[in-house]
């Protein structure tokens, strides 16, 4: 080794010289290895031919492709020591993969040399060990980080590692993230390391200040509102958010010139912006804006329509010379959405012209006018081929091929396409957001094209398993609703999962108990499509229900106090084509029985009562979505009557005892309901309600009816209440049933409820999550409702106010969940804590739009 590591310095002091001889020349690459290596000398090299080449100390790198990036080929000459094996070195060195690369000479036979290769690889990335994190931020980086275990050890590796840290706290508002990485040895591979990741994500960045530069018709007040989601910090900002976050400020810069451009300003652009540190914790933002001149519609022209003269589509346009110029707008009004779906496209599409399409080309602009010629190509008009369903795996096709409006043989609808989409949502077995109805198959040759619905099963049942306290005493629920029961396989045990499902029909059963004080169960069945051709709707139900209390004393006589409700009904509906097709007519007859021994809360204690009553609704429901709607309404008229007895059973009423009086109850009741939605901006919904209702009676001598009475004030939840068949309407801010008519000295435990009542609300309501699995959204409120006993003393401009704020969670197994917090403005007389602040918890209520 002695003899080698003195032909090495020789070589080295001899390379140095010439390099000092030739004025600079290269330094050549270093040839060490064996006893060889003394007969090379840089003073007089010599050609051989590669006699073979092996590599040494690769472990994890393919040696093949070291040998090709090496380009020493066996056969080959070289000319050693020189250029040639310099380069070797240095290409390998490229790759980034060693910390140490070295030639050697194993054998020299006559002319034929014999090489090795013999790197150190740099070390691998065995594990990342990321610290100042809560546990649920660990993961998320280590789902980002997982692509670079087993990557070799390097800067590179460092500064990615880093960079991608620092991107997901900076776009979560985390400007300032520290990261110090640390180099560890895995001490159970000597050729890994340990990347020890100390993460400091700081505070969040707020915004200081959000000025601008170049605007003059805008004030920067107006400009600050286009950026919904870059907002200063202001204590009157309770909508968008407060932090800087990069990717939605590049957003709202997009939307700054989508507006200024909406407003007439066509060449408005963002010429610059900086977002600069005003301290530790906020940021200034600043952008230079030009405006540009203000323009206008001036003349406008179609071509190449045949179908529709000009003018009809310059009535559907509704764009008139002279306004405001704007490219949104304008295409709004070619191409839609529009809220009545009024756009010109869809005035073809509606007509069959799947592929028409429309170009708004910009023909002259002068001074502050644009000219435009809209160049219609409305291409063959279409007819539906076939129409076919994917993605109900559950569900039976026909259950949802009888909701689609759009069949083989028709022209094809875009109106019908949508209609039909909103319909498949109604049925509560699909993700409303994924239903993607798509034309497929278009062939302009014969004018067909195919259609496809697209949809996603959601879990659909429920169940109430709870626990409340109501009436004094605690009171268990248990229910479980099928929504996509199948009784036709009732009797087929394959078909139980675990019930038989997916013929659309719905199956409710529920019982309440807090033992022998109170009983209640009931059954529910319906069937949207009786007989499966027409949609008639078919509905029975059944109940029963059972009070008791007091003890029985021998001595004092003292009995219980007992009540049975038994109760069945049965529903006919159905859909109307007049005044339009999202109309509905239902008529019921039910039956209730009332069994009262000793028992108070109504107009008499004992006796048998029956309730026999047919009623009539006329409901027109155009929501597009039934969780969370955010366009169309709800409205329903019902109107309510028993058989008038007292026109023929011969009883006298005035001098009638209460089980006389009451044995077949009399009356007749109108109700009145309506739900509007209307998006007001982005997701942000606003619900208009408006509710009345009436009890009258045929014969002023039987007097006011015991049943279907008016219960106003909190939660409107029906979980517990004895007095069935009374109607029972919340108002929150209010405890329950505490709603009483001016100048009544009822409380909320002995109100037997009123025969009018109305109720007024508006709610505003914002999305947190929409989705298969949970749909939630806040809601801030403003309600008032009042109730009277007759006309006389009737005011609809005189009721009990209150305002708050509130949650609703929807989970497809337990339904719909609410949680409020209402303050009511108004006292009621003779009840101390009646209004004021309350919390109210609701579940299962104002489903498909419902009222509450």
């Amino acid at each position: 080794m002695n003899k080698v590591f003195f032909a090495l310095i020789f070589s080295l002091i001899s390379t140095a010289a010439l390099a000092q001889v030739n004025g600079g020349r290269q330094q050549q690459g270093i040839l060490s290895g064996s006893v060889f290596a003394d007969s090379l000398s840089y003073l007089n090299p010599k050609d051989y031919i590669i006699g073979g080449v092996t590599i040494s100390g690769a472990k994890y790198l393919d040696k093949d492709v070291l040998l090709t990036i090496s380009k020493l080929n066996k056969g080959d000459r070289i000319n050693l020591p020189g250029e040639q094996n310099a380069n070797v070195i240095k290409d390998l060195y490229k790759q980034g993969l060693f910390d140490d690369v070295k030639l050697n000479v194993t054998r020299i036979n006559m002319d034929t040399i014999y090489l090795e290769i013999a790197v150190v690889e740099r070390p691998r990335l065995s594990r990342l060990h990321i610290t100042g994190l809560r546990k649920g931020e660990i993961e998320d980086l280590n789902k980002k980080l997982n692509d670079k275990t087993g990557k070799i050890v390097n800067e590179n590796l460092l500064n990615t590692t880093t960079a991608t840290i620092k991107k997901h706290f900076h776009e979560k508002g985390y400007l300032n993230t520290t990261v110090d990485i640390k180099q560890t040895k895995d001490p159970g591979d000597p050729n890994s390391m340990i990347l020890d990741v100390a993460v400091d994500k700081k505070s969040k960045v707020k915004i200081n200040s959000v000025e601008f530069d170049g605007n003059k018709a805008f004030s920067d007040g107006k400009l600050r509102g286009f950026l919904k989601n870059t907002r200063r910090k202001r204590f009157w900002h309770i909508f968008g958010s407060k932090k800087f976050k990069q990717d939605k400020y590049e957003e709202d810069k997009q939307t700054l010139v989508e507006k200024m451009q909406a407003a007439g300003y066509r060449d408005a652009e963002v010429i610059s912006d900086t977002v600069t540190k005003h301290d530790e914790k906020t940021v200034d933002v600043r952008i230079k804006v030009y405006e540009g001149p203000k323009y206008y519609f001036g003349d406008i022209k179609f071509s190449g329509n045949a179908v529709y003269p000009a003018d009809v589509l310059a009535r559907i346009l509704q764009i008139e010379k002279g306004q405001v110029f704007s490219e949104d707008e304008l295409n709004k009004r070619l191409t839609g959405p529009t809220p009545n779906n009024d756009d010109v496209l869809s005035l073809y599409l509606n007509n069959g012209y799947l592929t028409v399409n429309a170009d708004p080309v910009q023909t002259r602009i002068h001074n502050d006018t644009v000219d435009l010629d809209i160049r219609i190509f409305e291409g063959p008009q279409y007819t539906i081929n076939r129409v076919t369903l994917k993605g109900n795996d559950v569900t039976n096709d026909k259950v949802v091929m009888r909701e689609i409006r759009t069949k083989p043989g028709q022209k094809f609808n875009k109106e019908l396409l949508i209609r039909s989409a909103r319909e498949i949502g109604q049925l509560g077995n699909f993700d409303e957001q994924k239903i993607d109805p798509r034309p497929t198959n278009v062939n302009s040759v014969d004018g067909t094209v195919d259609l496809v619905y697209n949809v996603v099963e959601k879990p659909s049942d429920q169940i109430e398993l709870s626990g409340g306290f109501g009436g004094g005493q605690l009171v268990g629920t248990l229910g479980l609703t099928f929504n996509n029961f199948s009784l036709r396989n009732i009797f087929n045990l394959k078909a139980y999962k675990p019930l038989p499902k997916g013929d659309g029909q719905k199956l409710s059963i529920r019982g309440q108990s807090s033992g022998r004080t109170y009983q209640n169960f009931s059954f529910t069945f319906s069937e949207p499509w009786l007989g499966g051709k027409k949609p008639i709707y078919f509905a029975l139900s059944a109940y029963t229900q059972g009070s008791s209390t007091g003890q029985y004393y021998a001595k004092t006589d003292q009995r219980y106090n007992k009540l049975r409700i038994n109760g069945l009904g049965i529903t006919l509906g159905k859909r109307l084509n007049w005044p339009d097709n999202y109309f509905q007519l239902n008529y019921s007859l039910n039956f209730d029985h009332y069994s009262l021994d000793n028992y108070g809360g109504y107009l008499f204690q004992n006796g048998t009562s029956y309730n026999i009553k047919l009623t009539q609704e006329l409901s027109r429901n155009s929501v597009d979505v039934p969780i969370y709607p955010t366009s169309g309404s709800n409205i329903k008229l019902t109107i309510q009557a028993t058989p008038p007895y007292s026109l023929f059973n011969n009883v006298n009423y005035k001098i009638a005892t209460p089980q006389e009086r009451y044995h077949f109850v009399e009356y007749y009741k109108w109700k009145f309901d309506a739900q509007w939605f209307q998006r007001i901006t982005g997701k942000l919904v606003l619900m208009s309600q408006a509710r009345f209702g009436y009890l009258g009676q045929y014969n002023s001598q039987v007097g006011p009816s015991p049943f279907e009475r008016f219960k106003l004030g909190g939660d409107g939840m029906q979980t517990y209440q004895f007095l069935q068949g009374t109607d029972i309407i919340g108002l929150r801010g209010y405890e329950n049933f505490s709603i009483v008519p001016v100048g009544s000295n009822k409380t909320a435990d002995s109100n037997q409820g009123n025969a009018i009542y109305n109720k007024y609300t508006l709610e505003l309501r914002h999305p947190v999550i929409t989705g298969q699995s949970a749909t939630i959204f806040l809601e801030a409120f403003a309600e008032g409702g009042n109730v009277w006993d007759n006309f006389s003393q009737f005011n609809p401009f005189n009721v009990r106010r209150s305002v708050g704020v509130g949650a609703r969670i929807f989970l497809p197994i337990f339904g719909l969940l609410g949680l409020d917090y209402g303050y009511g403005f108004d006292k009621i007389p003779g009840q101390v804590d009646a209004n004021k602040g309350h919390f109210h918890f609701t579940i299962s209520q104002s489903l498909n739009g419902g009222f509450n």
